[in-house]
């Protein structure tokens, strides 16, 4: 996975230690002055983008995001980013290594399979520029002391529960909370079986493509999970499952150098063809050629 990088400090600041407190923050324009900011990242670490000048674009996942002030990006590990936006596009990032949420892993605040994406307005606005404003000159103040490194994870921890408060962004419908290995699904819970099949394809997408192997793993029948998946998206089981392995197919083509061949072992094609049928017939493109078009426009 390509590392988000080392972000550049303020001119006549020396930089904060490596991984202090595993959060680090910088604006939009600093990080764009890299020359590697221009071409897909694949983040191995959380990234918050709040828009504060200018109105523009961000691309995640291959999806164009709309932003003007007070727009609100939360961009997850494994997830592709695309800057290249206006020159006059800026914001603040906060960017934090996954152990940095702490006691937070038990609850539930990032977004579900996707991008946060929110337009914020009034006292939330209020509320969150407040909380990323005190994260940041708190970054730049306190470093390498073990009592401020713990300010700082509680001040993130803060941010991300007024996050997981804000009213639900343009995503599908949040999932129920699952326990920590589901079994047997219920037959008749279609919203709870579709996101019981997501976590599973989540786990699983690089080794099986099969609904059968699915609907084994979580003791139903393939008609449950069609059933499921159809009333949460109008596609079926086999579609979401292959949805996946084809978003992260393109995830691996845009954003790292590893050749097609092990892209495509990596989920589960041992054989580059049949990677390279799968990959046409979701996408419309070969390989090769969208990793090509997306090198161009970087």
């Amino acid at each position: 996975m390509v590392r988000f990088g080392q972000f550049p400090s303020d001119p006549g600041e020396s930089p904060p230690p490596p991984e202090w407190a595993g959060i680090r923050t910088l604006t939009l324009r600093d990080f764009s002055l890299d020359p590697g900011s221009q071409r897909p990242l694949l983040l191995d670490r959380h990234l918050l983008i709040l828009v504060t000048v200018g109105h523009g674009a961000q691309e995640v996942d291959f999806r164009t995001y709309p932003c003007r002030p007070g727009s609100l990006l939360w961009v997850q590990p494994g997830q592709v980013l695309r800057h290249g936006g206006p020159a006059g596009l800026d914001a603040i990032m906060v960017s934090w290594a996954p152990e940095a949420m702490g006691g937070l892993g038990a609850v539930r605040v990032a977004p579900p399979f996707g991008v946060g994406y929110w337009q914020l307005a009034g006292e939330d606005e209020d509320a969150v520029i407040n909380e990323v404003s005190q994260l940041v000159v708190d970054c730049q103040r306190h470093r390498g002391d073990s009592l401020a490194a713990d300010l700082l994870r509680h001040q993130l921890a803060v941010l991300l529960l007024r996050l997981a408060l804000l009213p639900a962004s343009p995503a599908p419908e949040a999932p129920p909370a699952l326990d920590p290995a589901p079994s047997r699904l219920p037959v008749r819970d279609d919203a709870g079986n579709f996101w019981r099949l997501r976590h599973e394809v989540e786990r699983s997408y690089g080794q099986t493509r099969r609904v059968e192997d699915y609907a084994g793993r979580l003791e139903c029948s393939v008609r449950t999970l069609t059933r499921a998946c159809l009333a949460a998206t109008g596609r079926s089981a086999k579609q979401v499952i292959d949805d996946r392995v084809a978003l992260e197919a393109r995830r691996l083509l845009a954003a790292t150098d590893l050749p097609v061949a092990e892209v495509g072992r990596r989920l589960g094609f041992p054989e580059p063809t049949n990677f390279g049928r799968f990959f046409q017939r979701e996408v419309g493109h070969s390989p090769g050629a969208f990793r090509a078009g997306r090198r161009e426009r970087a």
